[in-house]
C-alpha cells in the first residue's frame, strides 16, 4: 500500500529551468550553460580556422543573443540549448569570416545552411549584428563628436544624471540652457551619425 503525505521534490534540471534561471541572470545556470557546451565549439572553431579568443568571442555573443531572447516570456526554445547556442555560434562564425574577406579553404561551399538550421535563428543573428553594427556607428560618431558634447551625452544616456546635475557639473546656469546645449549636440551627433553609416 503506497505512504500517503508530504512527498520531497527535488528540483528538476531540464532545459526549460535552466533557460529560466539564465534569463533571471542566475550565475549557477550560465556557468552550467558555459561547462557544458563551449567546450564543443571550442573545438569547432579551432578546426574551421580560429583561435581559442575567437571562440571565446563568438561563444559569448551567442550566450548574450540567447539571453535576450530568453528575456522574451513568449520564447520557447524549440531545440536543446546546446543546438541553439551552436546553430548560432557556427553562424556568427561564418559571418565574421564573410567580414574579414578571410575564407578558408576548407570551408564548405554551403557553410551556415545546414540542415534543421531554423530560419528563426538566423532572424535572431541578424537583429544581435544590426545591433552591433548600430552601437559601432553610433560610438564611431561620438568619438567624432567632441567635447563637451560627447560628455554631455554620455551623462544624460548613460550615467542617467539629471539636468539639474548636467548644469552643474558643465558650468550651465540653469538646466534649460543645458537643455538647449543637448538638444544642439543630439543634432550634430544625429548628422554624424548618419554620415558614419553611408560610408
Amino acid at each position: 500500500m503506497p505512504k500517503t503525505g508530504l512527498t520531497l521534490y527535488k528540483p528538476v534540471d531540464t532545459e526549460q529551468h535552466l533557460l529560466a534561471e539564465f534569463a533571471l541572470g542566475e550565475r549557477a545556470a550560465t556557468e552550467k550553460i558555459y561547462d557544458r557546451h563551449y567546450k564543443i565549439l571550442n573545438g569547432w572553431i579551432l578546426k574551421n580556422g580560429g583561435s581559442s579568443n575567437d571562440a571565446a568571442d563568438i561563444f559569448q555573443e551567442s550566450m548574450v543573443i540567447l539571453f535576450e531572447k530568453a528575456q522574451n516570456e513568449d520564447f520557447r526554445l524549440s531545440c536543446k540549448i546546446g543546438t541553439y547556442l551552436f546553430a548560432i555560434s557556427k553562424n556568427l562564425w561564418y559571418k565574421k569570416i564573410e567580414r574579414q574577406h578571410k575564407q578558408p579553404g576548407y570551408l564548405p561551399d554551403n557553410a551556415g545552411s545546414d540542415e534543421g538550421f531554423d530560419k528563426e535563428y538566423e532572424d535572431d543573428i541578424n537583429v544581435h549584428v544590426e545591433r552591433e553594427m548600430h552601437y559601432e556607428t553610433l560610438n564611431a560618431a561620438l568619438d567624432q563628436l567632441g567635447e563637451p558634447c560627447r560628455s554631455l551625452l554620455k551623462a544624460f544616456y548613460q550615467q542617467d544624471k539629471s539636468m539639474m546635475e548636467i548644469s552643474e557639473e558643465f558650468g550651465y546656469t540653469n538646466p534649460d540652457n543645458a537643455k538647449t546645449q543637448k538638444y544642439k549636440c543630439l543634432t550634430r551627433l544625429r548628422k554624424i551619425f548618419y554620415s558614419v553609416q553611408a560610408k
